[in-house]
C-alpha cells in the first residue's frame, strides 16, 4: 500500500503534467503498468486515469471559476493536449461544459484573476534559458512577463 500512496502522490504533484502516463506512475510504485491498474483500482475504486482525470477537472473549475483565462489555456494548463478530450471528460464530471460552467459559477460583476497572473503562478510561462541550456542570471531572465510589466 506504501508504494501505491507513493505513486498516487506524484499524481497529485505532478497532475498538470501531460506527459504523466500510466508507466510513470507505475515506476513509482515499482509495479509493472498492468499490476498497478489493478492494484490502484482495487485500492482506491478507480483506475490511476479517472483519478488523474478527476484532478485536473477539479482543477479546471478552480480556474474557470477564478482566472480569465481561455478554455484553451485552461486545458493546457491542467494537462489536457486535446480540447475535445477535456471539453468531453469536463462535461461527463460536472454535467456542463466549460464554458457553461464559467457562466454558472462566476458572479455577475465579478472580477476574475488576469490570465497572465494565472499563467504565471500556475508555470505557463516559459523560463528564459541561455542558448547551452543553462539559466540564465542576467537581469532579463529574471524580469516578469510582459503582461505583468
Amino acid at each position: 500500500m506504501r508504494r501505491l500512496r507513493l505513486a498516487k502522490d506524484a499524481m497529485d504533484r505532478d497532475w498538470a503534467d501531460p506527459g504523466l502516463d500510466l508507466d510513470a506512475v507505475a515506476a513509482h510504485a515499482g509495479y509493472s503498468r498492468f499490476h498497478f491498474l489493478r492494484a490502484f483500482k482495487e485500492a482506491y475504486g478507480e483506475t490511476p486515469g479517472q483519478y488523474l482525470t478527476h484532478r485536473r477537472i477539479e482543477r479546471a473549475e478552480e480556474l474557470l471559476r477564478g482566472a480569465d483565462l481561455s478554455v484553451t489555456e485552461i486545458c493546457h494548463l491542467v494537462g489536457f493536449s486535446s480540447l475535445g478530450t477535456f471539453s468531453a471528460r469536463f462535461r461527463t464530471r460536472t454535467g456542463l461544459s466549460p464554458s457553461a460552467y464559467r457562466a454558472a459559477h462566476v458572479r455577475a460583476g465579478a472580477s476574475l484573476i488576469p490570465g497572465c497572473y494565472a499563467m504565471l503562478w500556475a508555470g505557463g510561462f516559459p523560463r528564459r534559458t541561455a542558448e547551452d541550456g543553462s539559466r540564465r542570471n542576467s537581469e532579463e531572465a529574471r524580469r516578469p512577463p510582459p503582461c505583468l510589466r
